[in-house]
């Protein structure tokens, strides 16, 4: 009998509390920990600290080193341990602990993580996590405000998420550490001190699909991670111009929700995608491509590509001008012929 023959006992519903977005993240990662003996975490930094942004605080504490435990500066190692330990019956969730960090495994990630279950032609899965804090806005250097969702995205074999808001990052990390298919889960950085009042164990849509977070008549904002922030915020600052706009969020890149955002698109006929990712092969142009060859007899307009500049990521000083904002997409809005 494995570890899973048995069913595990679904916890009980807690008293609200107010959590942040790390704090409902370090919730998910302790809830299945408790659920499944099977899960396991490791990364950078992760144990007795508790992670750069103590996601993964009081964890160590609780499980010990046999299922917490902090691991070389080698990401690729990293990953390729937990390929080795996803093939062998366990469900280890790590942390790259910042997003440029992750690229020493991207051989690892692309050759081995997302192809494994084709190449054995399903009989090896791997129930593997692998944990993300990504983008800017919190003022750190290039090597660590990256937006590399496009890389992974363009990989077939991985399915790759972003909450933006705590009760979807406790519920989407809890489905994804049930998945037997391995998940990129981006974390936004500057999403860590959003705050909500949940009782958990919380459960919003499931994990592939988008939400309609703000209905709308004139045109759709296809936004995702640290970007669903922006688009309400234009979203609120347009009622004021007279303009209607409806912010989906996409929650799931890959795979990706052409139901309901698709949906709204014909709904309002007009769209824009934002994104902190550089424009020039970003992650928008997708998005934009596959709206556009399914919804264009309804488009009254171009869909447009609202994103970060074609640039590394520049310093601190500068990024409140690299970021897109509330005014520079209603500017871009404001480029339509409007009938």
């Amino acid at each position: 009998m494995t570890l899973h023959d048995t069913a595990p006992t679904p916890l009980p519903l807690r008293a609200p509390v107010t959590l942040t977005m790390a704090a409902a993240l370090n919730a998910a990662i302790q809830d299945a920990m408790r659920d499944d003996p099977t899960v396991v975490l490791f990364g950078e930094d992760v144990g007795p600290l508790g992670g750069v942004f103590r996601v993964t605080d009081g964890l160590y504490a609780e499980f010990g080193e046999s299922r917490v435990s902090d691991s070389p500066l080698a990401e690729s190692g990293i990953v390729g341990t937990a390929i080795g330990m996803a093939m062998y019956g366990l469900r280890p969730v790590v942390e790259m602990q910042f997003d440029a960090f992750s690229y020493p495994a991207f051989e690892q990630i692309v050759s081995h993580v997302a192809k494994m279950r084709n190449r054995t032609r399903g009989r090896i899965q791997l129930p593997l996590v692998i944990r993300i804090p990504y983008a800017g806005d919190i003022g750190g250097v290039e090597h660590h405000s990256d937006s590399s969702e496009a890389y992974w995205t363009a990989t077939p074999g991985l399915t790759v998420v972003s909450p933006s808001n705590p009760a979807d990052a406790y519920s989407m990390l809890r489905e994804a550490i049930t998945s037997d298919d391995p998940v990129i889960f981006l974390e936004p950085k500057s999403r860590y001190w959003a705050k909500a009042e949940l009782s958990l164990p919380v459960r919003t849509a499931a994990m592939n699909t988008a939400v309609v977070l703000r209905e709308g008549t004139d045109v759709t904002l296809i936004a995702y991670g640290p970007t669903v922030k922006t688009a309400v915020a234009t979203a609120e600052l347009a009622v004021a111009e007279g303009l209607s706009i409806e912010v989906v969020d996409l929650r799931s890149l890959s795979p990706f929700d052409d139901e309901t955002v698709g949906a709204s698109v014909r709904k309002t006929s007009r769209a824009a995608v934002l994104h902190e990712a550089a424009q020039f092969g970003g992650y928008g142009a997708e998005v934009a491509a596959r709206l556009t060859e399914r919804n264009f007899f309804y488009l009254a307009a171009p869909i447009l590509r609202i994103t970060g500049f074609d640039i590394p990521y520049p310093s601190p000083k500068l990024e409140e001008y690299f970021l897109p904002t509330p005014d520079r997409i209603l500017a871009a809005l404001g480029t339509w012929e409007w009938n």
